[in-house]
């Protein structure tokens, strides 16, 4: 196996407000730029998945009662890999780990399912987040795109 670390082959950068009618852009400008690593259409899906749920906690929970800024970065690794970074400097998350069990939510009143951080970890490979009261949240997904060398593709 090749053990080099992997090089950055491409990188976008996205700023956008925290308005829910960005989730859905997000979305396809994300798909869109992954769409040059040739993933499978499966592995779209999941990527965009990913991005609306992480945007969508950007919107929900990050800014509940002010407009703030989303940040995307999305990179293309000569591994085939993709990695995600949602942040964004909202209020921040008390307990991380609380945060990311599953059906846990701070808004039961809006009917939120409190997966959010769940559908994104079972839609990647590798999932980090961290977060600081008042300064906001970051979460790092790479999903690693299948080696169609193996397939004869």
């Amino acid at each position: 196996p090749n053990l080099e670390k992997p090089k950055l082959i491409n990188e976008m950068k996205l700023k956008l407000p925290s308005l829910s009618v960005n989730e859905s852009a997000a979305r396809a400008i994300v798909a869109a730029f992954a769409a040059q690593a040739n993933p499978t259409v499966s592995e779209v899906a999941d990527i965009k998945c990913v991005v609306s749920e992480a945007v969508t906690n950007c919107i929900v929970h990050a800014y509940p009662q002010t407009m703030g800024v989303i940040y995307i970065t999305v990179q293309i690794y000569s591994n085939r890999s993709i990695r995600l970074e949602i942040r964004d400097r909202g209020v921040g998350i008390g307990d991380v780990r609380q945060a990311r069990q599953p059906l846990f939510t701070t808004s039961p009143e809006s009917e939120r399912s409190g997966m959010g951080f769940t559908v994104m970890e079972s839609f990647t490979d590798k999932m980090r987040v961290r977060s600081k009261i008042g300064k906001g949240t970051s979460g790092i997904m790479v999903k690693q795109l299948e080696d169609f060398s193996l397939f004869g593709r």
